[in-house]
């Protein structure tokens, strides 16, 4: 069972295994065809498309009207039918990539544990890493499946925008915000209509997980460069500006060996959407 990453040869391997299930998370914050259109251009053999929007989002807005976020979690339900769809059985050893490093394959990675899913792995290097293999690609679109998968007991935690507030004044987890360093400061924000991070966040760029080919650096790198953040990854909490991001670091955390940090969905999106909460610019403050 492959939890964290796997290699481009160890895919070509067991790609054509019924119980394999690979799925494709190309996408693009500013153009949410992209990923669609590349999929459909060509990509792994017997890969479906997992859309960031449509599949693994919900509504941005409750019910009752309260904006939780640019990509908040789906109804868990609704996720175990989406996977379901997609052929995801307790049994199976599912696939993510994408084309940005992990970028999006880290948040579905993240999804299939929050339904207590442990066989799930990031294709280390994504489809750069599969096609440098010269491993092919294909046009194809898989025919219909029906998994049997059922929601069991999540294997990550998780905190809501009123946890947050709380440890604004206890500070007893520390928090850490995956965007860019000048987003982070409240520079060059294009995404969300406020600049700016929580405060007494650390910035810890997701980009910063991975070597120049785009794969994640060793485990012992990064036990070693996260241990200046975190002095225990169990009293932490990961955000970033929609709770996407945010999953590659927790996914560099498991492969280095620093479980238990918790996901702050919402992120910065949800937090910086009502005026009340303080707000933080510059360096880390």
């Amino acid at each position: 069972m492959y939890t964290t990453l796997i290699s481009a040869a160890d895919l070509a391997k067991n790609i054509e295994k019924l119980q394999w299930v690979v799925l494709d998370c190309r996408h693009d914050l500013a153009d949410t065809n992209a990923g669609q259109k590349a999929y459909d251009a060509g990509h792994l053999p017997n890969a479906r498309f997992a859309h960031l929007d449509n599949k693994l989002s919900g509504a941005k807005a409750a019910s009752n009207g309260i904006f939780h976020g640019r990509h908040p979690l789906p109804d868990k339900q609704e996720f175990i039918h989406t996977l379901r769809s997609w052929g995801v059985d307790d049994s199976s050893q599912v696939v993510a990539y994408d084309a940005h490093g992990g970028m999006f394959a880290a948040r579905l990675w993240w999804m299939l544990r929050w339904v207590g899913h442990k066989g799930v792995a990031v294709l280390d290097g994504g489809i750069a890493a599969w096609t440098a293999e010269k491993l092919p690609l294909t046009d194809k679109v898989p025919g219909p499946v029906r998994g049997g998968i059922n929601a069991k007991t999540s294997l990550v935690p998780q905190v809501n925008v009123a946890d947050v507030l709380g440890n604004l004044a206890t500070s007893s987890r520390t928090l850490i915000d995956a965007r860019a360093p000048d987003r982070f400061r409240g520079e060059n924000e294009t995404i969300d209509p406020v600049g700016g991070h929580i405060p007494g966040a650390k910035n810890r760029f997701f980009k910063d997980n991975l070597q120049a080919d785009g794969r994640f650096k060793s485990a012992e790198q990064l036990r070693s460069e996260w241990s200046v953040f975190l002095p225990d990854s169990a009293k932490s909490i990961m955000q970033c500006g929609s709770g996407v991001t945010a999953c590659h670091n927790l996914l560099a955390l498991e492969v280095a060996g620093l479980p238990g940090a918790a996901l702050y969905p919402g992120s910065w999106s949800e937090w910086s959407s009502e005026p009340a909460r303080p707000v933080a610019t510059g360096s880390e403050s």
